[in-house]
């Protein structure tokens, strides 16, 4: 109830905002309300013909856990391993809008789909989230064998604060190599609006992002996959919601400083809503086929 009022009160004072605050304001309740879990989460049923393993530990702690989708079928299948988003501090790998729409049609492909859960704020900073990220991905690999994957054909995907560290492991995979996870084939970031995070916290920004990164710039530069990229990485895909002021413009900045190093990375403009974005990625429709081209190019 208290939520719901607060985010009446919120709405209410968009017509007294400045355009500018009031995109940022529409964009931080977007934000919340897109990575909000439900009260009660079960993992979504599995289609016909696919296998579920739930809460296959990758860490000692509770929330380092992922669940796996697999066609019963698999050999030698290509893997997609999602981070949820949420802000960095709330979110789960069995929301709605993770899985419902992802699971049937990914396997439906012949890729096994991995969403993964990870520590978040308060207890876990967002440097300590990408390394677990970067550990779900290797223990994926080291398991894939055994699901009827192919560890050498792994892509990321990661949505709001999982696109964020998704994008951050691409930009610098060094930080995924020292908890042991190998090359992958590709990335898919859906509707991060935090590449570039200097540029963010220079200006005038949502709280979540002060939760996130603090104030230090050392820290802000150490966490932006701008400031981070030093070398092609490997081939990227960035959607973005042309709703929203700053994600698509975030998009396209790391989009061309992937290609000024001689990498392949594509922007996506999509006429939806953040929470849509990640929700309606499977929904047959030309935003799904453009990320399964994307998928197809990168695992052939």
């Amino acid at each position: 109830m208290k939520r719901s009022l607060a985010l009446l009160v919120a709405l209410a004072g968009l017509a007294a905002t400045a355009p500018a605050d009031a995109q940022r304001l529409r964009d931080r309740l977007a934000e919340r309300a897109a990575a909000r879990a439900e009260a009660k989460l079960t993992a979504t049923p599995a289609p016909e013909g696919v296998l579920r393993d739930l809460n296959v530990s990758y860490g000692p702690d509770k929330a380092q856990v992922f669940d796996v989708y697999r066609p019963k079928a698999a050999q030698g299948a290509p893997i997609v391993v999602m981070a949820h988003g949420g802000g960095w501090r709330i979110g789960d790998k069995a929301m709605g809008k993770v899985v419902d729409n992802k699971v049937p049609w990914l396997t439906g492909q012949g890729f096994i789909f991995v969403s993964v859960n990870y520590r978040m704020l308060p207890d876990a900073d967002v440097a300590t989230q990408a390394r677990d990220v970067a550990r779900a991905i290797a223990a994926v690999q080291a398991k894939a064998a055994a699901w009827g994957g192919d560890p050498s054909k792994v892509v990321l995907m990661g949505h709001s604060a999982g696109a964020h560290l998704v994008s951050l492991l691409a930009a610098d995979p060094t930080i995924a190599a020292r908890e042991g996870a190998k090359p992958w084939r590709g990335v898919v970031a859906l509707d991060s609006a935090a590449m570039d995070v200097p540029s963010i916290m220079s200006q005038r920004h949502m709280k979540l992002y002060d939760e996130a990164f603090g104030s230090d710039p050392a820290v802000w530069k150490d966490l932006s996959p701008l400031a981070r990229m030093k070398a092609a990485p490997a081939p990227l895909m960035m959607v973005c919601s042309s709703r929203r002021a700053e994600s698509c413009p975030q998009a396209q900045a790391l989009a061309d400083k992937a290609k000024s190093l001689g990498g392949q990375a594509s922007v996506l403009p999509q006429d939806l809503s953040h929470g849509e974005i990640n929700a309606k990625l499977g929904e047959p429709g030309a935003y799904t086929d453009a990320v399964a081209r994307f998928l197809a190019s990168v695992v052939r």
